[in-house]
């Protein structure tokens, strides 16, 4: 796959996530404590993966869809939704550490840091510019191929709107009383995976201090582009 080829894939992926609400986008560094809010009741009791996601997508696909700025892609509001709806059931470290792959482990303290808010910031804001796209949209979960007990299962479901449904899948883990999501799966194509590829040629061509400023430089320009 060419680098182009890559890259288009990397954002039509990003933003099927973000259109079904995939809870893989982050609050970045620096968003005021005072802009949190509680967490969906439903999606934190739910005793079942498939239960759990289902009250998960729903909540925010509603919350999107009542929201007149939020759909406009309004950056704060985007940040606050995710803050409060989503960052609480995502596995992020598990997520970024996986996506950096091997080179997760070459890296310092300081450099996992810096990956993870750059990488959270990147999920953000293609979030933002996505969101924008939310109208009349229905996430459909499928009956569930895993076992009651089994602590690492995968949830299927469908996005169902204008055009071909879109296939998407999640990843979770049980993490106590709930469930946690650390990948998402696109028509067929997980996004780690997919990020794992760019971030090694990234990694390969300038070091782990390379990766962190090409995340960085894709933010600054993202943060400047206007809303649709």
């Amino acid at each position: 796959m060419s680098k182009a080829e890559m890259k288009n894939r990397i954002l039509t992926l990003s933003a099927a996530v973000a259109l079904a609400t995939s809870a893989l986008a982050l609050v970045p560094v620096g968003v005021a404590q005072a802009q949190q809010a509680a967490p969906a009741a439903d999606a934190k009791a739910a005793a079942t993966a498939d239960a759990f996601i289902k009250s998960l997508t729903g909540d925010v696909m509603a919350a999107v869809k009542a929201d007149k700025t939020l759909q406009s892609g309004d950056i704060r509001k985007v940040v606050s939704l995710v803050d409060a709806k989503i960052l609480p059931f995502v596995n992020f470290q598990r997520m970024t550490a996986s996506a950096v792959g091997k080179n997760w482990r070459q890296a310092t303290p300081d450099q996992q840091k810096r990956l993870q808010e750059e990488f959270k910031s990147l999920l953000i804001y293609t979030y933002a510019g996505a969101v924008q796209q939310v109208r009349d949209q229905q996430v459909e979960v499928k009956p569930s191929r895993g076992r009651p007990e089994d602590t690492d299962q995968v949830v299927r479901t469908l996005v169902k709107g204008k055009g071909d449904p879109i296939q998407l899948d999640y990843r979770v883990e049980k993490a106590g009383d709930g469930w946690k999501i650390y990948d998402v799966n696109v028509m067929g194509a997980w996004l780690v995976q997919t990020y794992q590829s760019s971030f090694a040629q990234e990694v390969s061509a300038s070091g782990i201090d390379g990766l962190i400023a090409k995340l960085a430089e894709r933010n600054k320009q993202l943060a400047n582009r206007k809303p649709a």
